[in-house]
């Protein structure tokens, strides 16, 4: 069996907040180049202050003592980091895993369930690239049946109750993992993750426990800037990447699975975090039975001081406070929609609602291809991208790094070319 999910005591006491009221100071924590809108935390992070600081004073101490630095501080360093994320998640440290990024934690996840013949993995064709092949990968292992389904026709025009509904009617009896994304990428449509766990609970409650139905999340573009948390959400297997909008270490992520989880989840890669493994292989011995985050981490030499500098991206954001953050982000996409939506010649598709949506803005200009509209946004020196999608509609994320101001220069750049 794998570690129980009991909390430590003290995770849920109030975090401290307000240390930045000031949104301009949050600002001046990044060392952005001022001659650019960054609206791109949705690809990679620009190092805050204490992010970055933590890097280069575990880098210094690599590199003064590599060997030294390593053993006597790898062990308490690596353990902080899982901590900060668990505290972070509301879960026990040992049900997270640490990884490189969403796909390793994807990856790591989906590819080793103990899945077989007559299972079938019920997925979307809304879900992205990493989701479709690391199923794909699971069936050419197990034999399971991959299904996707379309959630909607159309992202703006999509519902809560329609996405639940849907989801309701194509569980079967043998559907045994729903794999699905938090807030997608191409789109921005946010889905109502916590209800679909209710169909899910729902579905497993006239099955043995053998049969049971495991819910998996790519979480990436809500990890940072929604307010749920691992219970909350009622997910097995979660995976997200550290370094968009938490703005954590390049290279860093994390998976976080559940006590069912862990029964169907076998570890893929030899781990260096769980010290029983290796002392029952030194031995001779077969390794104690069960399954843990510290198993389910990928071992090997890592970037280190990245990894390590992980509590203090958790930290910036329990001082700036979540809910605040959250609001932020919601405010800033929202008035950005609202003035794109007001250009004549540009179609806005992620819905408007923030009970729909999160941070990334996806839109397209009439007459314009999305790398001409993104070409011409960089031009202007306004950072956007194009969604890596059949759709390829443009995106651009405002964050806590950005102002009004921008938004409103964004959108007034559309304006000049649609």
């Amino acid at each position: 069996m794998g570690t129980a999910l009991a909390t430590p005591p003290g995770l849920h006491q109030a975090r401290a907040q307000g240390a930045y009221d000031d949104w301009g100071a949050v600002r001046e924590l990044f060392p952005l180049s001022p001659d650019k809108v960054h609206m791109s935390a949705m690809l990679i992070t620009s190092h805050p202050a204490s992010v970055r600081d933590a890097i280069e004073r575990h880098r210094g101490g690599l590199d003064a003592d590599p060997v030294g630095y390593l053993e006597t501080n790898g062990d308490k360093l690596t353990e902080a980091s899982r901590n900060a994320a668990a505290d972070y998640l509301g879960m026990h440290p040992a049900h997270v895993a640490l990884t490189d990024s969403t796909t390793m934690g994807i990856g790591l996840m989906y590819t080793s369930l103990g899945l077989g013949e007559g299972d079938e993995v019920l997925t979307t064709e809304e879900d992205y690239y990493v989701t479709h092949t690391a199923l794909d990968h699971l069936s050419q292992r197990t034999g399971a049946t991959i299904r996707r389904i379309a959630l909607f026709e159309d992202a703006r025009g999509a519902s809560r109750e329609g996405i639940v509904d849907r989801i309701r009617t194509e569980i079967r009896p043998e559907t045994r993992l729903l794999a699905l994304t938090w807030v997608h990428s191409n789109t921005g449509l946010k889905l109502p993750v916590a209800e679909v766990a209710g169909v899910v609970r729902e579905a497993n409650a006239d099955r043995d426990e053998d049969r049971q139905i495991l819910f998996g999340l790519d979480a990436v573009h809500g990890f940072g800037v929604e307010t749920e948390n691992f219970f909350e959400l009622g997910v097995d297997f979660y995976a997200a990447g550290c370094h968009k909008w938490l703005f954590g270490p390049r290279g860093t992520g994390i998976a976080a699975i559940s006590e069912r989880g862990m029964t169907l989840a076998r570890p893929t890669i030899p781990t260096f975090d769980d010290s029983t493994v290796f002392s029952a292989w030194y031995r001779r011995e077969a390794p104690p039975a069960g399954n843990n985050g510290l198993r389910m981490t990928p071992g090997g030499f890592k970037p280190f001081e990245h990894r390590w500098a992980l509590p203090e991206a958790f930290g910036l954001h329990d001082a700036i406070g979540r809910a605040r953050i959250s609001a932020r982000t919601h405010d800033l996409a929202t008035m950005l929609k609202e003035a794109l939506t007001s250009v004549q010649g540009v179609r806005v598709h992620t819905p408007t609602g923030p009970d729909m949506s999160s941070g990334i803005v996806a839109f397209d200009v009439d007459g314009r291809s999305s790398d001409e509209v993104v070409a011409l946004l960089r031009d202007r020196s306004i950072i956007a991208s194009v969604a890596p999608y059949p759709s390829a509609l443009v995106r651009l994320a405002p964050s806590i790094r950005n102002t009004e101001s921008e938004v409103e220069r964004a959108a007034s750049a559309v304006r000049e070319f649609a």
